[in-house]
């Protein structure tokens, strides 16, 4: 219960204080739903904290900045994908310059039928 209580009061706070890259790609996420497609953020999956998430595609959509780790996010991604999630990661830099590139990566994988539980 206290890790449940922990990882509800981390989503919270980043969502409060959202990088300038997550602001600005939530801000297309949120007005820019396609097929009615709705995606929320800073959303707790088993234990993790994913920055967007499309429930219907299983789509989690990633925003790195220098914080990230290689080791810790591959160990996070293979668990998601092992639970049926497609995982899309960006570089702030690349929401914050080539916001047009990004959305369409966006909008292929969610053209894309999401891969089962392994």
């Amino acid at each position: 219960m206290a890790r449940q209580h922990f990882l509800t009061t981390r989503s919270r706070r980043l969502r409060r204080d959202s990088t300038d890259a997550e602001r600005k790609l939530w801000n297309v996420l949120r007005n820019g739903q396609m097929n009615g497609l709705k995606f929320r953020r800073q959303v707790e999956i088993d234990g993790y904290i994913a920055d967007f998430l499309c429930p219907e595609k299983r789509l989690i959509i990633e925003v790195d900045g220098g914080q990230h780790t290689p080791e810790r996010d591959a160990r996070r991604t293979e668990f998601l994908e092992s639970q049926g999630f497609r995982i899309l990661r960006f570089w702030n830099n690349d929401v914050l310059q080539n916001l047009d590139g990004v959305w369409t990566a966006i909008e292929a994988a969610l053209t894309t039928p999401p891969h089962p539980a392994r």
